[in-house]
């Protein structure tokens, strides 16, 4: 596989092309105007454009399949240069405000979840993804591929604000090395300026590496995929809890720095008959007593084949009362894209059975050839 253009700041950029100037030019063929190919970028000279092109590509990956939700959610499948996948979703979290005259107000607000792995080894017993098993890390290129393609896709302008989190197929904090450095490529002031703020890792509980992530002070957020208040349950759904169990994530968490106007935010996927009875949520009051935390709910979303269901509505509500009636910031989280393949891993899957059913089609026309 070639490296991408994707993959340098503008400083390693301007190592390799020179003038500098011609590298700030290109930045912006990458950035601004969201280049698909060298031929886009009109004003760079071809020699050096031959050049770059037999060493590097521009965006590492391409969109083979999209679903699109009711609710304004849309599901990528990217296909990655040596043929792999993974997925990307665009959510709308706030629609366009306007006045009586139709002047804009406030502008739509999305976030795009991105994938930092090809599968996942973390092993989850409720996701998708992990039943594919692990294949490899993906390059910074790729994870910032992905957002530089959703933007194109949807014509959204460089420069107006996205929220970033990285929350699709993957173990962010066990691809830590090229997560770091995409996350400082879209800090970018040249480029897509998305600060740290606006960036939020979302990780399983690796508490070694959430300290390695903290010390790097890349200023971005983390939210923590909890999912349970005792550590029986959560090596259930979370095998990984063994090595990582819920004490050593919360101590690491409280020497994570952040914001002090911010909040860590604890992701709690409640599953029916599983953990979302009132006595898991007394637990979890306990557990995160003196943590400046923020609880967000989030429904099970069911797949084919998952043995977990989704949970009761009055269950969640119940729930989320007895958070905040006792001090927690909670939310619930909106359920996105339930009319598309909107879990992870479910277009990755989807589009694994249709092309075998290709294969099979294929064949038994063949072999109907030949008879």
């Amino acid at each position: 596989m070639k490296l991408s253009l994707l993959d340098f700041t503008l400083k390693e950029l301007q190592e390799i092309v020179k003038p500098s100037f011609r590298a700030k030019q290109i930045y912006g063929w990458l950035y601004h105007n969201y280049a698909q190919n060298f031929d886009d970028m009109k004003n760079i000279p071809k020699a050096l454009k031959d050049e770059l092109s037999e060493k590097y590509v521009v965006n590492p990956l391409k969109i083979v399949k999209k679903e699109i939700s009711s609710d304004g959610t849309i599901k990528y499948l990217f296909e990655l240069q040596d043929g792999k996948t993974v997925e990307a979703v665009w959510l709308k979290m706030k629609e366009m405000v306007t006045d009586e005259t139709g002047e804009v107000i406030q502008e739509a607000k999305y976030t795009i979840c991105v994938s930092t792995q090809v599968g996942c080894k973390v092993g989850c017993a409720f996701c998708l993804t992990a039943k594919g098993g692990f294949t490899r890390d993906l390059t910074a290129g790729e994870i910032v591929g992905q957002v530089v393609a959703l933007k194109r896709d949807n014509k959204h302008k460089h420069n107006r604000m996205i929220n970033i989190v990285y929350m699709g197929m993957g173990e962010p904090l066990d691809n830590l090395e090229n997560l770091a450095k995409a996350i400082e490529i879209f800090k970018e002031e040249d480029g897509l300026c998305i600060s740290g703020k606006r960036q939020t890792v979302s990780t399983s509980g690796i508490s070694n590496k959430i300290d390695k992530l903290g010390e790097m002070d890349l200023g971005v957020h983390i939210a923590i995929s909890l999912h349970a208040v005792d550590d029986k349950l959560r090596t259930e759904l979370i095998p990984m809890n063994k090595a990582h169990n819920i004490s050593s994530i919360i101590e690491a968490v409280k020497r994570f720095p952040i914001d002090t106007r911010k909040r860590v935010m604890f992701e709690y996927l409640v599953i029916k008959n599983k953990n979302d009875d009132i006595a898991s949520a007394k637990k979890l009051v306990k557990l995160l007593s003196g943590i400046k935390a923020k609880v967000n709910l989030i429904y099970f979303n069911p797949y084919p084949g998952t043995e977990y269901e989704r949970p009761a509505k009055s269950d969640m509500i119940a729930f989320q009362e007895y958070l905040v009636n006792h001090g927690l910031l909670c939310t619930i989280r909106d359920s996105k894209g339930m009319d598309i393949s909107a879990a992870c891993g479910q277009l990755k899957e989807q589009d694994k059975f249709s092309k075998a059913e290709e294969r099979d089609l294929l064949s038994e026309k063949i072999d109907g050839d030949l008879k």
